[in-house]
């Protein structure tokens, strides 16, 4: 019989910290495998119902079944891109018109800067000319850094698809590799764990599109009340865009302040696209998130934005995205060790009313 040892508080501290620590080395080092890795995870864990669907009601073979649940997902994306596509070469058509605008827009800018904080046009145009040089000066590495990028995507879009397709094979093999890394007395932990961790996992990833549908629906209808031309597609691209934290909803909007150009030039209506998109976030930060996304990850904001910075900081875009559902993981796990459990209350989002310290008194006889 094997003699447990039990250590010292330090020494739980020290050896979690060192785990979690080299799990980030290790993810840092490795990310160009293990993210397109995780990427695939959560899409095998969403289409997990639709592949048993198909594996036990309609008896399809396991091979078919992986491949029919992948090909609906590949659709889905490629109905979108195509539609999105489609939009933007009508946009593009309107490029001599954007133009136009944005130098109205631009002089109007400049105006304003003069009146407002004494900098005249030469100036200006000497600021602009010495960042244009800077530009061209660093152009190389940026074009170099786009096309390492854009290849990086596109290997991405093909392997995802691969590593999605062996989850779903492979997928009670794997239990079967974690179940016999565990004592069978801790099977039952196990269990529950994996079955939290599908639960958690998938109901994430769908209210993440109920909330990208919701806000995509919110600001398409903002802008059309406004006048905005292509309101579709810019309400589309901001539910999409705002799937990343906090970068996301920025990106949209320049991209619809610059769609928007082909209209009007007029200031106003580049306002009231900014109302549009401040109304769309603060009603998905205070109603939409708290509502669909807190109550199924039940993550702390500390935590959350921790952990989405981390994450950005390690795998870039890919990082934020993936960093909530990975913390909903860990505090799954933690929930569920004795050891580790008020880590998993440090994570989640229990606000205790108050808090009291009991101390014992302890008599002392004379």
């Amino acid at each position: 019989m094997i003699k447990q040892i039990e250590l010292p508080f330090f020494a739980k501290i020290a050896f979690i910290l060192i785990t979690l620590l080299s799990l980030g080395f290790l993810f840092y080092i490795g990310k160009d495998v293990i993210t397109p890795v995780l990427m695939a995870f959560l899409v095998a864990v969403l289409l997990l119902p639709i592949f048993t669907f198909l594996n036990v009601k309609f008896r399809f073979p396991r091979y078919l079944a992986a491949i029919l649940s992948v090909l609906f997902f590949a659709a889905c994306i490629i109905g979108i891109m195509v539609f999105i596509s489609y939009q933007v070469s009508d946009i593009a058509n309107d490029f001599s018109t954007i133009k136009k605008n944005a130098n109205s827009f631009l002089v109007d800018i400049q105006k304003f800067i003069k009146d407002n904080f004494n900098l005249s046009l030469g100036e200006q145009n000497k600021y602009i000319d010495d960042v244009a040089k800077d530009s061209v000066k660093n152009g190389k590495a940026t074009l170099g850094s786009a096309l390492i990028s854009v290849s990086d995507l596109l290997l991405d879009c093909t392997i995802i698809p691969i590593y999605t397709f062996l989850f779903l094979i492979y997928k009670d093999h794997f239990i079967l590799f974690l179940a016999k890394l565990i004592k069978k007395e801790n099977h039952n932990t196990l269990k529950d764990i994996l079955c939290q961790i599908k639960v958690s996992v998938n109901n994430y990833i769908i209210s993440l599109i109920l909330e990208m549908i919701i806000v995509s629906i919110l600001t398409a209808l903002g802008l059309w009340i406004i006048g905005v031309k292509y309101f579709v597609l810019l309400g589309l691209i901001t539910g999409i865009l705002n799937m990343i934290p906090y970068i996301g909803i920025m990106l949209a909007g320049v991209i619809t302040i610059f769609a928007s150009l082909t209209g009007t030039p007029e200031t106003s209506v580049i306002i009231s696209i900014l109302i549009v998109n401040v109304i769309v976030q603060l009603i998905d930060n205070n109603v939409l998130v708290p509502l669909i996304i807190n109550s199924k990850v039940e993550i702390n904001a500390m935590v959350s934005i921790i952990g989405i910075i981390i994450g950005g900081a390690a795998s870039g875009i890919s990082g934020m995205f993936l960093a909530i559902p990975l913390l909903a993981i860990l505090k799954i796990i933690f929930d569920r060790i004795e050891s580790l459990e008020p880590w998993g209350y440090f994570m989640g989002n229990h606000m205790p009313k108050k808090f009291t310290w009991r101390i014992r008194k302890i008599k002392i006889e004379s």
